[in-house]
């Protein structure tokens, strides 16, 4: 457990607590996962190699939660998978990373792209490929680099909130910034406008929700995660293939072949305690016996089947989970075009200011279904992403709006036919709000053997997004396994607080949260 799985020595290696190897076949427990997103799955997999038998309820007709993928017929009669969109897998997701290397020990289903290139709508251009991963060098490396960033700026930067950018310490961040929305901070911080629109607002917004709506400690720790406290940077990998071919199928092969059942199509209305001990679970309109019950589902998918369990919980906790809420809606919408792109346009390209487009990917660059697709007919697929949707705004008109900033960021696409399109509208991804982080319920629950996981859940990590999924799968898998006295799944996080000492004490001595009176206490966080 002491090497790094990536290339930063500065991991934290969180050993497994002790004890047996594996269950017995007389101690085997019956659990059932409800929910077979990246938290299900991780959950599963930890509990099914170690030998408890492992039932994984999953409502959607697919696995892979937000980053699944179900079959389509195009309009030219060419079979398709459509998806919720791209997806980053960044080198520092360790813990996702490793459940994906239990079928592909390599990785080699994931390739890596040259850049993370970011555009603004008045011209500026950001680009991560040639500076340094590692702390002072990286910031240093942007400064000199950055065309939105000049050295005259820093003198206008309010250096008193910006240093606590260099000490991020979980969940200490929390306790000093969860109260400040991520807007509030960003303008007390004062980088050039540029430059917070490339470097900070748009790393916010993958969050799905507006500036103004999440805590400045997810943003603060948000960037401590990719930028200024790993060594791995910015860049990522993407499937090479469809999220079902290349991630998903294997594992489900996989969680079969030890012995457990993945039931597509199923979902669980509720549970109730039985007297003796365990769950009866309601799957389908019949009761399964479990054991032991992990609950990763979605925030909507929690707070229905607690509204349908009265027995499960206490008053506290379940008002928390009654308390969760989701982000803004966001739209993925995929074009098959008639034509190509540019060849020298980037497979992915992060934007801002171009009015509902927050980023672009080029799929035929980097996935095979869709090379295939292109190549056979000389034209493209691209995919068009709006993050926190505003209000009302009808999926035709923002695919529309959508399309003319695709031919503004992309002029050869002004005359290309648009041969088929797929429209994903969704808001169910969990929202952080300012002064979220105190009530957002933690892995364990009040009732024994039931536990929780999933992005939604408080894990005292800097990890975010699919990696905040898989580290509280096994999370909740290592809370069942500790109480059996079964030997749990080590886990791997960026370091937890800011890579440089001497940084950490400047930080510390001069620093400051924003100012009390820019607080958005006034705001309703919690719609």
């Amino acid at each position: 457990m002491s090497r790094s799985p990536g290339r930063d020595r500065r991991a934290v290696a969180l050993p497994a607590h002790p004890g047996a190897p594996r269950f017995t076949s007389e101690s085997r427990p019956e659990v059932v996962v409800v929910g077979a997103g990246i938290a299900g799955l991780a959950a599963a997999t930890a509990l099914a190699e170690r030998g408890a038998h492992v039932t994984v309820c999953e409502r959607q007709p697919y696995v892979g939660g937000r980053v699944g993928g179900w079959p389509t017929t195009l309009s030219d009669g060419s079979a398709a998978t459509m998806t919720r969109g791209f997806h980053a897998f960044f080198r520092q997701y360790y813990n996702l990373r490793a459940l994906l290397a239990r079928t592909d020990p390599a990785l080699s289903r994931l390739r890596g792209l040259a850049d993370y290139p970011l555009w603004h709508a008045c011209g500026h251009r950001e680009s991560f490929a040639a500076i340094p991963r590692t702390l002072p060098f990286n910031a240093l490396g942007y400064l000199i680099r950055s065309p939105t960033f000049r050295w005259r700026d820093l003198a206008r930067v309010n250096a008193r909130t910006a240093l606590g950018l260099l000490d991020v310490s979980i969940p200490d961040t929390y306790d000093e910034l969860d109260m400040f929305s991520a807007a509030e901070y960003l303008r007390d911080i004062r980088f050039p406008p540029p430059a917070h629109a490339l470097a900070l607002e748009v790393f916010s917004r993958s969050f799905f929700s507006h500036p103004q709506r999440l805590s400045a400690a997810e943003l603060a720790t948000m960037f401590h995660i990719y930028f200024l406290g790993s060594a791995e940077g910015l860049l990522f990998d993407v499937p090479t293939a469809p999220f079902p071919e290349a991630l998903w199928e294997p594992l489900v092969d996989r969680l079969r072949g030890l012995g457990a059942q993945v039931r597509t199509g199923t979902p669980v209305h509720g549970l109730r305690r039985l007297t003796g001990g365990g769950f009866a679970v309601d799957v389908a309109d019949a009761d399964v016996h479990a054991d032991a019950v992990v609950l990763a589902t979605d925030v909507v998918g929690a707070r229905q089947i607690v509204d349908a369990s009265p027995d499960i919980g206490d008053p506290t906790w379940r008002k928390r989970i009654f308390g969760l809420r989701t982000a803004e809606p966001f739209l993925v919408t995929r074009l098959w075009l008639d034509r190509p792109v540019r060849h020298d346009r980037p497979p992915f390209l992060g934007t801002s200011g171009y009015d509902l487009l927050d980023n672009v990917s080029v799929l035929d660059r980097y996935e095979d279904q869709a090379r295939q697709w292109a190549t056979r007919t000389g034209g493209c697929v691209v995919e068009l992403h709006a993050y926190a949707l505003p209000d009302g705004v009808p999926v035709t008109q923002a695919r529309d709006r959508l399309l003319a900033q695709l031919r503004r960021v992309y002029p050869e696409t002004t005359r290309a036919v648009v041969v088929d399109h797929r429209d994903e509208l969704r808001a169910d991804c969990p929202l952080f709000p300012p002064g979220g982080f105190a009530l957002r319920p933690g892995t364990a629950t009040p009732t024994e053997f039931l536990v929780l996981a999933g992005d939604f859940v408080r894990i005292d990590l800097p990890v975010a997004l699919m990696e905040r999924a898989a580290t509280a799968g096994f999370l909740a898998a290592n809370t069942l396994l500790r109480r059996w006295g079964v030997a749990g799944e080590p886990l791997w996080s960026v370091p937890t607080e800011g890579r440089s000492w001497t940084l950490r004490t400047v930080a510390r001595r001069w620093g400051r949260p924003p100012a009390p009176d820019q607080a958005l206490s006034s705001l309703p966080h919690n719609r």
